[in-house]
């Protein structure tokens, strides 16, 4: 293939305001349907577990749009954001950028943890995005992993967006599973990359016309999908094809010399027999006919090759795409995907999940004692008596619905304390609202636990699927949960772990 430069020729010939397809154009953003959910899952997993997250893709996937993403779709009141994003920082550099991104005076990690508590008791959290995390080496990484970890005042959650090979170097360091968890990114589909040349081409005052779906398809199957990629075998495919359609019309320019010869040998005809006219005064037929004969042979032969050599069809005369209409750029949709809206969606999902239809308040309580099943059952028979008796009993007032409460965290919580710690469980989802996680045990059944922790100063309920004795007996249990469920991306995680989150 060629590969060239976007110059004056390029631009001129496809009418862009821009390179359409340059590394980094200001506005655009393309954020496909199948990257929302690990969009989510970064939110999810940031603030209910206690795992460093990385990011995983080649060079070109789409990482660094990712990262803003998740930037732009954090809650700014909650979530102090700081962006590394220069590459082969070491360990000092590491530490000194984040100190002032945390406006801290000593940059080491001790001082980075205790601003981190400080944050944390106004309510704000800390995240660290670090960008090319794979060029980062051994010792800015073990800094990085014990700011994840934390200590009892706080912890940051921490993100890397780096190649597959960090994941190998991570290993190589002594981190396990219960240290880390990586999200590996993946290409685009056919449909994906059309929508993404589109909405490239649109911001350049182009159309998707521009290219066949021939040309779309050999695109996706060069790139492979990935956007890096896309970008340069979409501006080379036009390249060539700018080329060929110009070496078209220079071959067929040469058809226009052919009609302006005859037209002159034409007019040196007709000056020959307006003069025979004029000097001889005899028959005009006789006279001109000899100069027609012996004229009009020779127009050919000033061509010095036949006329039919240099005959070309007028389709590709001068065919530089000026014939083509130049719409407007897009100013609108085009240029912005990721929205406010979706931010507060990513962060507030799991506080208001609830399930299609809520089960009869008689229903029996998830995970509790008979004896609390039984007082759940009389919650109605106190709301009804209590306003119709003048004189209340004094039984039904020392058995208040909230009673039952503390029998269910206990009952549960003596489950959870009493399983080995190396088992795992699913996490599936927390909410703030202790009635929609039991209903949601009501409807899964006896597999279907749920604990309580203190998350940002409040109590925060965590559902759980299920006890097994690996981690991929987990994760392959997970098809066995409603759609619903599936959707909110549980993970595996251990027994031990929520041991000690009880426990704190």
């Amino acid at each position: 293939m060629t590969s060239l430069h976007a110059d004056e020729a390029f631009l001129t010939h496809y009418q862009f305001s821009h390179d359409p397809f340059a590394p980094r154009v200001p506005g655009f953003k393309f954020f496909p349907a199948q990257r929302k959910p690990v969009l989510g899952q970064l939110h999810h997993l940031a603030r209910y577990s206690q795992l460093l997250l990385a990011v995983t893709g080649p060079q070109g996937s789409g990482k660094t749009l990712l990262r803003q993403a998740l930037v732009a779709s954090t809650n700014k009141q909650a979530v102090q954001t700081v962006v590394i994003a220069q590459h082969g920082l070491g360990s000092e550099l590491l530490l000194r950028q984040v100190a002032q991104g945390l406006s801290v005076a000593q940059a080491d990690v001790p001082s980075i943890l205790a601003q981190v508590g400080q944050l944390a008791l106004t309510g704000q959290e800390v995240y660290l995005l670090v960008d090319d995390a794979e060029q980062l080496d051994d010792a800015a990484l073990q800094n990085l992993q014990s700011l994840a970890a934390g200590d009892a005042q706080g912890r940051a959650h921490v993100f890397l967006f780096a190649e597959q090979g960090l994941l190998d170097r991570l290993q190589a360091l002594g981190w396990d599973e219960e240290t880390y968890h990586a999200i590996e990114l993946q290409p685009y589909t056919e449909d994906e990359v059309r929508e993404y040349l589109a909405q490239r081409l649109e911001g350049a005052g182009q159309g998707i016309e521009i290219l066949s779906d021939e040309q779309i398809e050999i695109i996706h199957q060069r790139s492979g999908g990935w956007p890096g990629l896309i970008n340069t075998e979409a501006r080379e495919l036009l390249i060539e094809q700018m080329l060929a359609r110009r070496s078209a019309g220079r071959s067929g320019g040469m058809a226009f010399t052919v009609p302006k010869k005859h037209l002159l040998a034409a007019g040196v005809v007709l000056a020959g027999i307006a003069a025979a006219w004029l000097m001889q005064g005899r028959d005009s037929q006789t006279v001109s006919e000899a100069p027609v004969r012996a004229v009009v042979p020779q127009a050919p032969s000033a061509e010095g090759r036949p006329a039919a050599a240099v005959e070309a069809p007028p389709a590709a005369i001068e065919f530089a795409g000026k014939s083509q209409p130049l719409p407007l750029p897009l100013a609108g949709e085009a240029q912005t995907v990721i929205r406010q809206p979706l931010a507060e969606a990513a962060v507030e999902e799991l506080d208001n999940f609830e399930l299609p239809a809520s089960p009869a308040p008689a229903a029996p309580a998830p995970v509790a004692a008979a004896s609390a099943s039984a007082s759940a059952a009389k919650k109605p028979e106190q709301v009804v008596a209590k306003p119709a008796a003048p004189t209340p009993s004094p039984a039904p007032v020392q058995k208040p619905v909230p009673a039952q409460k503390p029998a269910i965290t206990i009952a549960a919580a003596n489950w959870y304390a009493q399983q080995p710690a190396s088992r795992f469980v699913l996490q599936v989802v927390g909410s703030r609202s202790e009635a929609n996680i039991q209903a949601l045990v009501r409807e899964g059944g006896g597999e279907y636990r749920y604990f309580k922790k203190v998350h940002q100063g409040q109590p925060l309920y965590v559902l759980t699927y299920g006890s097994f004795a690996s981690r991929e007996a987990a994760q392959a249990a997970v098809k066995n949960l409603p759609a619903k469920l599936q959707a909110g991306k549980p993970w595996p995680r251990t027994l031990g772990s929520i041991q000690q989150e009880m426990s704190r």
